[in-house]
């Protein structure tokens, strides 16, 4: 048998060979790293908070937290009431848009046809004092008796009731002492 089979072939045959290629090879290695570290710190990079001293960042961080989207009402000013649609997509639609715990669904006329049946009374009355799982008012105390009626008349007239809108009531007489209301100004004639 011939020996030729169990020789190895390598492309290093002398340690000059074997020298010059570790020494190549670390060559490399150091480059690349230099080369990675040059790529890597070539622009300028700026962190968070780098430019925290600028005018504009301490305006940002000194201006009052209400200025961020909130808007301010003047509790001693009248009371604005809002209309029914209104109160129903604010405060109403949470439970009747998709009917929540057994409350009746916006325009199922199967589901409210029998509280239609009691009345406009008793159904305001319900809303605004809460019944089983509906608290007093939808759950919303800023809301006057006014705006929950007129909730009320949105929701039973989408679902097949002829109620009417509730009329506001006249403002208070003011107190003793007191000078009286303007009177508001006539409507136009036509």
């Amino acid at each position: 048998m011939s020996d030729a089979h169990n020789e190895q072939q390598s492309a290093i045959k002398t340690p000059k060979q074997l020298i010059a290629a570790v020494v190549g090879f670390f060559l490399v290695t150091v480059i690349g790293i230099i080369l990675l570290v040059q790529f890597v710190t070539a622009q300028k990079l700026t962190g968070a908070g780098t430019d925290s001293q600028s005018a504009e960042a301490i305006d940002e961080r000194l201006s009052p937290v209400a200025n961020a989207g909130y808007t301010f009402k003047d509790a001693s000013g009248p009371k604005v009431l809002q209309s029914g649609e209104a109160i129903y997509t604010s405060t109403c639609v949470a439970c009747h848009g998709a009917g929540v715990a057994g409350a009746p669904k916006f325009g199922d006329a199967g589901a409210w046809s029998a509280r239609i049946a009691q009345g406009y009374e008793t159904i305001v009355k319900h809303a605004i004092e809460g019944l089983r799982a509906m608290p007093a008012k939808g759950g919303n105390p800023d809301l006057d008796d006014v705006e929950v009626a007129r909730a009320v008349v949105y929701i039973a007239n989408a679902s097949g009731a002829k109620f009417k809108e509730p009329e506001v009531p006249a403002p208070a007489a003011p107190a003793d002492g007191a000078a009286p209301a303007a009177e508001p100004a006539a409507a136009p004639a036509k």
